[in-house]
């Protein structure tokens, strides 16, 4: 058998569907909203602006080329459409673990969970989720559906990404992350979980996928899952070491202290441009560092949005 294709047992969770109900309600319960509600307010139309109204939502740029106030009209949907997308190549994977749970995660196991939740919270609003899985090859694909069959179906296929994994199975955000973004034609709350490591692409080409990604006027917010104490920080003590990439098979021998400055200067310099690629495009950037506390990144995102929108 190829060992491209091999697949083997990973970590798991014992029940995710619990788990994440556990997660919601220990957070949702402290909200006076929820963190999605007004996401899906569409323009209607302009209409004039009368003295004594508020001026939120004044067209400040029509008013540039008229010189008349014009305020903004919008229509709200009654349901809100949610994409969830999980890179589920080699290096999500690590490190490699037995058993899941909110205290030890791994990285696929982070995003999994958290995409769990975020499913959980859309349930209890009755609004629709969708889910794309990719790796090397666009692996799974469900559109938003608000059912009940269809949650379980998306749970199934999430216990399915972080119970196995493939060996030397590389990571293609460039080209399905094009794919996706084509598929959501109407507009959307769109979250990506992926550790954005990628072999032989250029940086602007991943910024190119994200951007695209803002297509239709979706919102979109990017889960940058890392290790930051080994993958950023590059804590391994001085001993003689073997490297090896886990999604192409590479490998190098080196010790790590003759690295480690070059290394860390580097990832820092291609986080800080992902940061502003980010804030450049509108896209929310979450760091998700998962020697951290789960439950706190999480709500820490969600009370953000709910004050801010």
């Amino acid at each position: 058998m190829n060992i491209q294709q091999e697949v083997h047992k990973a970590g798991k969770f014992t029940n995710l569907e619990l788990l994440a109900k556990q997660v919601v309600e220990g957070f949702i319960s402290g909200m006076h909203k929820s963190p999605f509600h007004g996401f899906s307010a569409e323009f209607a139309e302009h209409k004039i602006y009368n003295q004594g109204e508020s001026t939120k939502h004044i067209d400040w740029k029509l008013y540039a080329k008229t010189n008349k106030l014009f305020t903004k009209r919008y229509e709200e949907e009654t349901n809100l459409r949610c994409h969830l997308i999980i890179d589920n190549s080699s290096s999500m994977h690590y490190p490699k673990m037995a058993t899941l749970n909110r205290n030890s995660l791994n990285k696929i196991g982070f995003s999994v969970l958290a995409a769990a939740s975020i499913m959980q919270i859309m349930k209890r609003q009755r609004d629709a989720v969708g889910l794309s899985v990719y790796s090397n090859t666009y692996d799974f694909y469900a559109p938003e559906k608000g059912s009940e069959r269809h949650h379980q179906m998306l749970l199934n296929e999430l216990e399915r990404v972080v119970s196995t994994s493939s060996e030397n199975t590389a990571t293609d955000s460039y080209t399905h992350l094009h794919l996706i973004a084509e598929k959501l034609k109407r507009r959307s709350l769109v979250f990506l979980f992926t550790d954005m490591f990628q072999a032989d692409k250029e940086e602007e080409e991943l910024f190119e996928a994200l951007k695209h990604l803002k297509y239709n006027k979706h919102e979109v917010v990017l889960f940058h899952v890392v290790d930051k104490k080994k993958e950023l920080d590059f804590e391994f003590d001085n001993a003689p070491r073997r490297f090896t990439d886990v999604e192409t098979g590479a490998h190098i021998d080196l010790y790590a202290d003759n690295y480690r400055e070059t290394y860390t200067t580097a990832v820092a310099e291609y986080f800080t441009a992902l940061k502003m690629q980010c804030a450049k495009y509108r896209i929310k950037y979450v760091q998700a560092d998962i020697g951290e506390d789960f439950e706190k990144i999480l709500t820490t995102y969600l009370v953000e949005r709910q004050k801010f929108g």
